[in-house]
C-alpha cells in the first residue's frame, strides 16, 4: 500500500523506514516504543504486511511524527450519478448500444484475468 506524500505516492514501509532512520532509531527500539516486535516492524518496512491506519499512526507518533490523511476529488472521469444520467440523456440509442458493448467487453476482460473470481 502506498500513501501520498506531497503528491508523490510512496510505499508505507518506506515511509516508516525513512521516519525511523531520520530519528536515529533501530527497528528494535521503535518496536519497544510501540509495544510490538522488531519482526513486525521489519515486515512493515519490507512491505510484507500493510499496517492499518491506526498502527501507522501509532508508529509515527512514537517517533514524534504525525499522520495526515486527506481526501481529494478523483480524476474528472469519476462523475456523480446525476452527472452520468445527464450525460446519458443526450446520447442516441445507437451511442448507448456502442457504449454498453464496450463496457461489456471491458468487464469480460476483467473477469477472465488470472485471479479473478
Amino acid at each position: 500500500m502506498a500513501y501520498s506524500l506531497g503528491r508523490v505516492a510512496i510505499p508505507v514501509g518506506q515511509m516508516v523506514r525513512e521516519a525511523r532512520q531520520r530519528h536515529g532509531l533501530t527497528q528494535q527500539r521503535l518496536a519497544r516504543r510501540c509495544a510490538t516486535s522488531q519482526r513486525h516492524i521489519g515486515r512493515i518496512e519490507r512491505g510484507e504486511v500493510s499496517p492499518s491506519v491506526e498502527t501507522l499512526e501509532r508508529l509515527l507518533r512514537a517517533m514524534g511524527e504525525r499522520l495526515v490523511v486527506e481526501v481529494e476529488p478523483g480524476p474528472r472521469g469519476n462523475q456523480s450519478t446525476a452527472e452520468l444520467r445527464a450525460a446519458r440523456a443526450t446520447t442516441t440509442p445507437g451511442e448507448r448500444i456502442v457504449e454498453t458493448a464496450a463496457l461489456s467487453e471491458f468487464l469480460t476482460g476483467i473477469h477472465r484475468r488470472p485471479g479473478a473470481r
